[in-house]
């Protein structure tokens, strides 16, 4: 649906909503003007306003995006973690194995 064939939908929305409202709230004519004037107007602007956001939306995701560039940066970012993990596991292994020599020793001095 076109932006401006939304606009005239809504308003004609927010037209019959106003005048069924002006009906149930209001007691003399005036009221019932106010009332389906304000709420068209409301719905008037408050279409304009999603039509906005939409068209934002559409104009932000047609740009080109950069998929080898940042496919290259995530492959790089997944080497740096694998030798990172490869350094922690080294590590962790001498660890353990510090900590069982200590314990034989600390097993070898009490006897």
């Amino acid at each position: 649906m076109l932006g401006e064939n939304f606009v005239y939908f809504f308003t004609v929305q927010g037209f019959f909503i106003g005048i069924i409202f002006g009906i149930l709230k209001s007691f003399d004519a005036e009221g019932l003007i106010t009332y389906t004037f304000l709420i068209t107007i409301f719905f008037y602007l408050f279409s304009h306003i999603i039509i906005a956001l939409y068209f934002q939306t559409l104009n932000a995701r047609s740009y080109l995006f950069p998929r080898d560039k940042h496919e290259k940066e995530l492959d790089m970012f997944v080497k740096e973690i694998n030798k990172r993990e490869k350094l922690i596991d080294s590590v962790c292994k001498m660890t353990d194995v510090a900590i069982k020599l200590n314990a034989q020793d600390i097993a070898g001095a009490k006897l």
